[in-house]
């Protein structure tokens, strides 16, 4: 339960290579830059939906099962298939270009987001 509620960004690392390289377009890239993306959490035993509010008022949510291979989107729309896994407190999602690893370190959310050879760094305050 210690990924529940709600997170707003205080720092991003990568985030133009990363965004390029999903696919944003450049103005898009430009408004979100020092934008605080909010990440909404909820999680009922194995079942969890997130949800990231963007600069846009887009919101993308995707909701998934431990262990259970799910249907998942990135910012840029791009829909893909993984799996994700609670490991060491950590949460792992892999698919075969995307992957992601969020941990709660130190009160914050972290999320270390690797597409291909591009990875994004994002640490988000408790809200």
């Amino acid at each position: 339960m210690a990924f529940v509620g709600r997170w707003e960004t205080e720092t991003q690392e990568g985030y133009d290579e990363f965004c390029k390289k999903i696919g944003i377009p450049d103005d898009i890239i430009e408004k979100g830059r020092d934008y605080k993306l909010i990440t909404e959490v909820t999680q009922d035993g194995d079942d969890f939906s997130c949800t990231h509010i963007y600069p846009t008022d887009a919101r993308v949510t995707n909701n998934f099962t431990l262990g259970k291979e799910c249907d998942m989107q990135t910012i840029g729309g791009k829909k893909f298939k993984a799996t994700v896994n609670m490991e060491g407190g950590k949460l792992i999602m892999c698919s075969p270009n995307y992957n992601q690893v969020s941990e709660i370190s130190g009160g914050k959310l972290i999320e270390i987001i690797t597409f291909g050879s591009v990875v994004l760094k994002r640490t988000s305050k408790r809200i």
